[in-house]
């Protein structure tokens, strides 16, 4: 599942395995909603993730995830990945995004909580 939080406007978040709290082997992936957007398009991104398209105007993208220690490669809709970064820009225009970010609320919430992630529920 992909999604997108205003409050984190340069990253999307991939959930793996069931959305929901209680399912313990769920994984999420963070990554940058530039780097899926140039994916469209031509192979992008260094390193633990890469998208790209399998052939010139496929409409199959890949997606390869790797860690230390184990990897995976997955296939994207196109058209799927085009509408959610579409879905994005009304959200939080490219070029936009360090108007969206409230940089004292979010020291406040590190602070105050002492998490580093205050974007994860």
């Amino acid at each position: 599942m992909f999604s997108y939080d205003a409050r984190d406007p340069y990253a999307v978040r991939i959930t793996f395995g069931s959305p929901h709290a209680d399912f313990e082997d769920a994984v999420t992936w963070l990554m940058g909603r530039e780097l899926l957007r140039a994916g469209l398009d031509q192979l992008s991104g260094d390193g633990d993730v890469q998208v790209g398209p399998t052939a010139p105007r496929s409409e199959v993208l890949f997606l390869h995830l790797r860690t230390p220690s184990d990897e995976a490669h997955l296939e994207l809709s196109r058209t799927a990945l085009a509408a959610f970064i579409r879905g994005t820009e009304t959200v939080v225009p490219f070029g936009a995004e360090g108007t969206a970010i409230d940089l004292d609320e979010e020291l406040a919430v590190i602070l105050s909580t002492g998490d580093a992630d205050p974007f994860t529920p």
